[in-house]
């Protein structure tokens, strides 16, 4: 393949990101969401089970998880970037429309983390062998999740001319479709670094890799959650520099910039100290849900 060729490459992006199911707007950056979220809490669980969690205790701490991360990513993003629905000519009520994009990961994970505390003590569930059963869902669907930017045409580097550029369209969010020119085409805005497929694929490759060494080390309990923070904020590190779109930014770079080194830091720190830990295990008397009821409680006394 000549040059030409290659310079004429790039990455289409779609010129729907969302359609009608009756009177409800479905838009495919929530579908992705939720496919993670489906791929994470089925891996969870199933590693849960093999550290000695009692099978569907996963679907009881995931009622307060994901709730809790859904509003923490969304918190999130409102307190970083609040000149986007609070300044004059802004509308506060679009700090509630989560399917027109805006999710912050550190607020999610870090509310999300909150919920399932709540649900691991309600249910009498190891938090830390939870966690580590967690890391590598939490990194796939990370990864899922970032394809949802793909259909809304959004987190983009540079304008480049590599093979594997980036089209973007411009798009109306109000309709969940691209612009049209006067002859009906879809206006184009230009080529770009593709950094939301650099992070699902990083995303994606960490949680192999990660799935690989817990495997194989067997790691300490709670190095497997460390390890994962490490992995990801390394990546999410380098392509916060390679983004384009608009951030709040302090002393020159992002705010996602200093929290993602200030969080690797902190991964390496917690891995390092807990690596040689004994792994996190579930007690089998522990992981059965919690009973109200006093005949029940009277039962296993006698037992």
């Amino acid at each position: 393949m000549n040059l030409t060729a290659l310079a004429s490459l790039y990455i289409p992006s779609p010129t729907v990101s969302a359609f009608q199911l009756g009177p409800l707007t479905v838009r495919f950056y929530a579908l992705c969401i939720l496919a993670g979220i489906v791929v994470a809490v089925w891996l969870t669980g199933r590693r849960l089970t093999a550290r000695g969690g009692q099978p569907g205790v996963i679907f009881d701490i995931t009622t307060w998880a994901v709730p809790f991360g859904i509003a923490g990513g969304r918190l999130y993003h409102v307190i970083t970037s609040p000149e986007l629905y609070f300044l004059p000519g802004k509308n506060p009520w679009d700090a509630l429309k989560i399917w027109d994009g805006g999710m912050g990961i550190w607020g999610a994970i870090a509310l999300g983390l909150l919920g399932a505390y709540i649900g691991c003590r309600r249910h009498q569930v190891s938090f830390t062998a939870l966690i580590d059963a967690a890391a590598p869902g939490l990194l796939i669907a990370q990864g899922l999740g970032r394809w949802g930017n793909w259909f809304n045409n959004e987190l983009y580097g540079e304008p480049t001319t590599v093979p594997w550029k980036l089209q973007i369209h411009q798009m109306d969010f109000s309709t969940g479709l691209a612009h049209v020119d006067s002859s009906g085409t879809p206006v184009v805005l230009g080529y770009f670094q593709p950094t939301f497929l650099y992070e699902s694929l990083w995303c994606l490759a960490a949680a192999g890799l990660l799935l690989f060494l817990d495997k194989k080390f067997r790691l300490g309990a709670g190095s497997v959650f460390a390890l994962y923070v490490v992995l990801y904020t390394s990546g999410r590190f380098v392509f916060e520099l390679l983004r384009s779109d608009y951030a709040n930014t302090i002393l020159g770079l992002r705010v996602n910039t200093w929290v993602s080194g200030l969080l690797l830091l902190a991964g390496v720190v917690a891995f390092l100290t807990l690596q040689r830990k004994k792994r996190s295990t579930v007690e089998p008397s522990s992981s059965a849900p919690a009973s109200n009821s006093p005949i029940e409680s009277t039962e296993r006394n006698l037992k």
